[in-house]
């Protein structure tokens, strides 16, 4: 049996070959490469997202562990990350997240809508006729990067060096198995993106403004305001988290659909079938590859002895095709219905910006389809995608194809 190693190239264009054996003979699989133990099928997945036994804050014992250089590198990363709801457990995790969910609310989110139009509309009109293009470049990395600086009220021109910063971040949190230098670039990105926003929290303390860091930094309860690192961290999460992610649904909903061009034409005669079409994209190759929990106390989980401290990574993308819980599961089927795919998450760990996420996609995907008929990858799945190194994200990094609109040519 094979074990699951992140710097294959090869598991990262494909990985749920190697996924769905781990899940028929051993789906409790301890990984010697991560140091780290697998769970691979449905309800184990879904039961880690919620188990006490299983932490979510995964970074703090790491960086404890830590007895070289690395430690005094990440300080300035961890001071941030620590205060992210991911990793957060109650109760301070239910006063951020009660602090949070009227900031970004669904009514919030519905009313963006004709806003995330215009900008799809704007970044097509900017794509070549019939000529090659990175997808994921020209228009899944703008989309919500625009989308989540417009709630923030950050300057659109201000997207390129925040963008390298949270690359930087990313190597980090997405337990990037190939990059050597990755924690002085992520303590660099954290730096920097601190920096610039404190100097954003200064402004609106001078002038407040309408917009979600202003709104965050009024929100208050019995405990308080949040404080300064608080909403630095905050606006962290809502920058990386609703941008990173999405950008990573849409190059995989994008290239789900090349490789499917019966969806495709399906989904375009039948456009009322958007949203079941997000849900199973979602599904069939989402952006959450796996979550991170590490095991509190020593405890025996499908038949395997856990020690505490132990890593688990619960993959997702491998309980979101399990026979078990989805017919032909390695199908894409945007009819599918129900969709139960564990994406977003369970329990107090459900995903804030999942409304927005699911808008975007909806909304991009759908103008691709009524305004283009045709798509096309430019050269071989191989030579035109590549993929992220990373384990608890999934996207392209690069995603080369063609559009064409025939009735106007």
């Amino acid at each position: 049996m094979r074990t699951y190693d992140p710097t294959d190239v090869s598991l990262r264009r494909n990985p749920y070959g190697l996924l769905a054996e781990l899940r028929e003979t051993e789906p409790v699989h301890w990984c010697p490469p991560l140091d780290a133990w697998l769970l691979t099928r449905y309800d184990d997945v879904k039961q880690a997202m919620t188990a006490p036994q299983l932490s979510s804050d995964r970074l703090r014992p790491f960086y404890e562990s830590l007895k070289d250089e690395r430690r005094d590198i990440l300080s300035g990363v961890m001071r941030y990350l620590n205060e992210w709801l991911v990793f957060k457990a109650p109760p301070d995790h239910t006063r951020l997240r009660r602090m949070m969910n009227p900031v970004i609310s669904p009514r919030l989110v519905q009313s963006m809508r004709p806003s995330v139009r215009a900008i799809v509309d704007d970044l097509l009109a900017g794509v070549s006729r019939d000529q090659p293009f990175d997808f994921v470049h020209d228009v899944a990395a703008l989309l919500p990067a625009y989308v989540i600086m417009d709630m923030l009220g950050l300057a659109r021109a201000d997207f390129d060096k925040i963008k390298g910063w949270s690359d930087g971040l990313r190597l980090f949190i997405g337990t990037a198995r190939g990059v050597p230098d990755k924690y002085q670039r992520a303590r660099d990105g954290a730096d920097h993106l601190a920096a610039y926003l404190r100097e954003q929290i200064e402004q609106r303390r001078r002038a407040p403004t309408d917009d979600v860091i202003t709104r965050m930094m009024q929100a208050e309860d019995e405990q308080g305001k949040l404080g300064e690192d608080e909403l630095i961290a905050m606006c962290l999460l809502i920058l990386f988290g609703g941008h990173e992610t999405t950008t990573s649904l849409l190059g995989s909903s994008v290239a789900a659909l090349l490789a499917h061009p019966s969806q495709w034409t399906l989904l375009r005669d039948t456009p009322e079938l958007m949203p079941s079409a997000v849900e199973e994209f979602l599904r069939y190759d989402g952006p959450s590859h796996s979550i991170a929990r590490v095991v509190t106390e020593s405890m025996t989980w499908g038949g395997q002895h856990m020690k505490a401290g132990d890593r688990v990574f619960a993959m997702v993308g491998a309980a979101n095709r399990d026979p078990r819980a989805f017919d032909r599961p390695d199908a894409l089927d945007i009819t599918r219905s129900p969709n139960r795919h564990l994406t977003f998450g369970q329990g107090i760990h459900f995903c804030l910006g999942a409304p927005l996420a699911r808008l975007e996609a909806q909304v991009c995907i759908q103008a691709m389809v009524s305004g283009f008929d045709r798509w096309a990858l430019d050269g071989s799945e191989d030579q035109a995608i590549d993929w992220l190194d990373a384990m608890v994200m999934r996207g392209p990094t690069r995603l080369q194809m063609r559009l064409e609109n025939t009735s106007q040519t």
